[in-house]
C-alpha cells in the first residue's frame, strides 16, 4: 500500500488527485493538507510514501517546504507554473505535472515510482469474464458489463488499458498484450502497439490513420498488412 499526502491550497486539486488515485490499486490518502505548515506538522509524527505537492501556496512555498525536509518521501509536483520545472528536477522530484493534467499524464508520473516496492492487486481491475457478446470487468472496485458491440477502441497506458465505448471510458489494470488474446479476433483487432479497435466502428481509413467517431487512431507499420487482410482490402 502506498500512503500519500496531498499538499495544495485548492480544494478542487485535492478532489482531482484523489479521484485519479482511487482509479489505481493500493493508493491510500492519509491526509489533505492545504498549506505546507500543516504538512510539516503532520510529517513530524508520521511517515508517508508519496507527496503530491503544489508550489504556489500561502505561508510556505512548495519548494521551500521540500528543502526543509531532511529525508523527504517521493514527491510529484502538481502546479500551474512551468518555470520552476528545472528546480524541481534538481530537488529529485519524481515528476512535474502542469495543471490541468489528464489521467493519462498522471499515470505516467505514477509509473516513474519504483513500483517493485509497491504491492499490487490485479484482482481489483482484471478482466473477469468475456464472451462473444460482452465483457465483464472490475474497475475501481465496481463491476461493469460492456457489450462488445459498444467498444470503439482500447488504448494502452503502461500496465493499464483504457476502454473507450460509445457510452463511457473505463480504465483497468491489464496489459494490452493480454487483452488482445481475450477478445474475439473477428471483432477486436490490434492496429498499433498501443491500440485495439473494433472492426464495426471504423468510420474511415486515411493513410496511417483510422477514424472512429471523433477519435483518430494511428496504424503501426507492422500491423498495416494484417489490417488489410483483416478488412479484406
Amino acid at each position: 500500500m502506498t500512503n500519500y499526502l496531498i499538499i495544495d491550497d485548492e480544494y478542487i486539486a485535492h478532489d482531482i488527485i484523489k479521484g485519479y488515485c482511487d482509479m489505481l490499486p493500493n493508493y491510500n490518502l492519509v491526509k489533505n493538507c492545504y498549506d505546507a505548515i500543516e504538512a510539516l506538522e503532520y510529517l513530524n509524527s508520521n511517515t508517508i510514501d508519496l507527496i503530491f505537492l503544489d508550489l504556489n501556496m500561502p505561508k510556505l512555498k512548495g519548494f521551500d517546504f521540500l528543502k526543509s525536509l531532511s529525508n523527504p518521501p517521493k514527491v510529484i509536483v502538481t502546479t500551474a507554473y512551468q518555470e520552476h520545472a528545472l528546480e524541481g528536477y534538481e530537488l529529485n522530484v519524481i515528476d512535474y505535472l502542469l495543471k490541468p493534467f489528464s489521467f493519462e499524464r498522471f499515470v505516467k508520473a505514477i509509473q516513474k515510482i519504483d513500483v517493485s516496492k509497491i504491492p499490487t492487486k490485479n484482482t481489483e481491475t482484471i478482466t473477469s469474464e468475456i464472451t462473444q457478446e460482452q465483457i465483464i470487468i472490475k474497475s475501481n472496485k465496481k463491476y461493469f458489463q460492456i457489450r462488445l458491440d459498444d467498444i470503439l477502441f482500447i488504448e494502452a497506458i503502461g500496465n493499464y488499458c483504457k476502454i473507450i465505448t460509445v457510452h463511457e471510458e473505463l480504465t483497468i489494470r491489464e496489459k494490452i498484450s493480454d487483452l488482445v488474446k481475450l477478445f474475439p479476433s473477428n471483432l477486436i483487432f490490434q492496429v498499433h502497439k498501443s491500440f485495439l479497435i473494433s472492426k464495426n466502428k471504423i468510420k474511415s481509413i486515411e493513410g496511417n490513420r483510422i477514424f472512429i467517431n471523433n477519435h483518430t487512431i494511428p496504424i503501426g507499420k507492422v500491423y498495416k498488412i494484417n489490417l488489410k487482410r483483416f478488412l479484406k482490402l
